[in-house]
């Protein structure tokens, strides 16, 4: 099988292509890798469109954290599938962690170059194209969805129920963050089952609803259709002559004010043809690449300590970590690029050993 190094080629593609008889473990284990890298490839292009918002409160920026810690909930859920049946998941490598700007891991949307700016239409617009559905109830953007990949995975599961183990998973109590949103330990095909419908409901919804169904959810969107909701200014209603029909024509929500991150250029700031940063802005992208390193580093010890106690102090570590990001991500919003009309620095979110 193709080593997880190898994330940034067309594997999960070439992985969906495999007959259904030869979707094994070794098949689970690298598309589970590939599931990982996919759901963190989401987090640095949310994060720094949440942290331009300014100010930091309202209605948009509500929605913003709603999607990162269900975005962060998949990529715990992913990692917690694969450790089920044996593997381990790869996140501290600077080879294996993805690069801004370029293509999600594994060929999902080739079409797509993803990159990190602050909140914009733009923005937005590559926001919805990640999330997707194969078949949405509005406006068809794209095609071959993160969610037909998952039903891969569970198809495969389904198959080889026996592989799942239960071992090393890790498990954090969010439900403060909403219904669905605890990292739960997979310990059946059940189990299995469940999260990825979590998964495929909150990032798609359903072919029959924009909303998420999950249990003790009432009129919350899927993230696709609240960044369609966002692009179009206006919100998602039920046409009233047709209830089976949806569109964009609700109250009108206002775009708020932003802090204008500049988009991260091909290779980090400071790259050949890029302008210097100077001192104190250079010690700030380097601090948030390192506190960005050191928490993925974390959460791949987690997964891989054999006492839970300790396992969920690498966790809460890593949480610490995460929430360490903001502060140096803010400043850098501030501080305007040389030369690149009035845009100013933002985060890199680049991997760097120690």
């Amino acid at each position: 099988m193709t080593p997880f190094l190898e994330y940034r080629s067309n594997r999960i593609v070439e992985l969906m292509e495999e007959p259904a008889e030869r979707r094994d473990a070794d098949w689970l284990k690298e598309s589970l890798q590939q599931a990982v890298m996919l759901e963190l490839s989401t987090l640095p292009p949310y994060l720094s469109a949440m942290w331009s918002i300014e100010p930091q409160s309202g209605d948009v920026l509500k929605a913003f954290k709603r999607i990162v810690f269900d975005e962060m909930s998949h990529l715990g859920l992913a990692g917690n599938m694969l450790t089920t049946i044996g593997g381990v998941p790869r996140l501290g490598d600077v080879h294996t962690v993805p690069k801004y700007p370029g293509p999600l891991p594994g060929g999902v949307r080739p079409s797509l170059t993803v990159f990190l700016s602050g909140l914009s239409k733009e923005s937005l617009d590559l926001f919805a194209q990640i999330e997707e559905p194969d078949d949405p109830i509005t406006e068809a953007l794209s095609h071959t969805s993160i969610g037909a990949f998952y039903t891969a995975i569970l198809e495969a599961f389904q198959d080889h129920a026996e592989l799942i183990t239960g071992t090393h998973q890790l498990e954090r109590d969010m439900q403060h963050h909403g219904a669905g949103n605890s990292l739960v330990a997979l310990n059946s095909l059940a189990d299995v089952r469940a999260a990825i419908e979590v998964i495929k409901e909150q990032g798609e919804g359903t072919s029959a609803s924009p909303e998420n169904p999950h249990p003790g959810v009432t009129g919350e969107l899927a993230h696709f259709y609240v960044f369609r909701e966002l692009f179009h200014g206006r919100k998602l209603v039920k046409v009233a002559e047709n209830p089976d029909r949806w569109e964009f024509t609700g109250d009108v929500i206002a775009m708020p004010g932003t802090r204008p991150m500049g988009a991260v250029p091909n290779g980090g700031w400071g790259a050949p043809g890029q302008p210097t940063p100077d001192a104190e802005t250079r010690e700030l992208l380097d601090q948030g690449n390192q506190t960005y390193s050191r928490m993925l580093d974390l959460l791949e010890d987690a997964w891989q300590a054999n006492d839970p106690d300790t396992a969920t102090g690498l966790l809460d570590e890593a949480v610490l970590k995460m929430f360490g990001l903001k502060g140096p991500a803010r400043a850098l919003m501030l501080r305007e690029v040389p030369g690149g009309g009035g845009k100013t620095y933002g985060p890199e979110f680049q991997y760097v050993d120690d």
